[in-house]
């Protein structure tokens, strides 16, 4: 399993009655991997997977492996669920329905102890053979992945191959390697933290802004100047809004739409008027590394 470069989050596109929209999804799948993306991951947060029925994301998932065929590139599944069962069920439906790998995350709303949430994860990462990557977020989801910790899942887990590391403190990378030193790949789950993380060992990215940005995110030889131009879109990754902020850049872009499912609701005010100043700010200086243009959207 190739885990480096950037893998874009890829967020799910709704029609305007909120039901997803497949074609538009395996269209947007097909642009990020044209424009030099590595991989896709699905279902994730930026995926808004939470807000999906059980079925919806067996279907997300094979539309994506559908649009990945020809490219011969990785799908990888988010496992998240609020119990192991169904965590363990979604990752062997995942397996089923053709992906390549898993992104294993802590289980919804609980957070607990490291017995008990390693068993969890223990659980989803053995239940397939599949390549799998630990997700460590502990802003988000209030359980944090500690580096011999991770060592340990590593040593009794021959398939977890890789950790998208998202604390933002890019000392964990190097911590990370110290302990483990070439055993699992690292990648960065924090947009702004990205060249940090690189230099600090990362070789990957789980990338949000990718999804209208998806050249401008891969390397270049000017990397620092294009980082400068991208680092106040990147911030939009941040906060606690990322989807809906993410999702409006798409729209303005003409590469999706700002629509999201309750209890999101689409930014307006205060909020909208940053982003519009963010993003006017950056179009007007986009950098000579620029993404092909998106086939004209088709509105439900």
């Amino acid at each position: 399993m190739n885990w480096f470069g950037v893998i874009p989050a890829i967020t799910t596109p709704f029609y305007g009655n909120l039901k997803v929209d497949h074609p538009f999804l395996a269209e947007h799948a097909g642009w990020l991997l044209g424009n030099g993306c590595a991989g896709l991951v699905l279902l994730g947060s930026l995926g808004e997977g939470a807000t999906l029925e059980h079925a919806e994301k067996i279907q997300v998932l094979q539309t994506a492996v559908r649009a990945s065929e020809s490219r011969k590139t990785p799908v990888i599944a988010t496992i998240s669920s609020l119990s192991t069962h169904n965590a363990v069920m979604l990752a062997k439906q995942a397996e089923n329905a053709g992906c390549d790998a898993l992104m294993v995350l802590p289980p919804y709303v609980y957070a607990s102890d490291w017995r008990e949430m390693k068993h969890h994860v223990s659980a989803v990462i053995g239940a397939t053979s599949l390549p799998c990557m630990l997700y460590n977020n502990p802003v988000a989801y209030k359980t944090d992945f500690l580096p011999d910790q991770i060592a340990e899942l590593a040593a009794q887990h021959a398939n977890l191959e890789a950790i998208k590391e998202s604390s933002a403190d890019v000392r964990r990378v190097a911590a990370i390697r110290a302990i483990l030193s070439d055993r699992l790949t690292i990648l960065v789950g924090v947009d702004d933290a990205i060249v940090e993380g690189v230099h600090a060992g990362a070789q990957g990215w789980v990338a949000g802004l990718a999804n209208a940005f998806p050249a401008e995110s891969g390397r270049h030889e000017d990397s620092f100047a294009l980082y400068s131009w991208f680092l106040p879109l990147l911030r939009m990754d941040t906060v606690a809004k990322f989807v809906q902020l993410i999702k409006w850049v798409q729209s303005q872009t003409a590469t999706g739409s700002a629509r999201v499912r309750p209890p999101r609701l689409e930014l307006e005010g205060t909020e909208l008027a940053d982003a519009r100043r963010i993003l006017s700010t950056a179009l007007a200086n986009r950098p000579a590394v620029q993404s092909t243009t998106f086939p004209p959207l088709k509105e439900a």
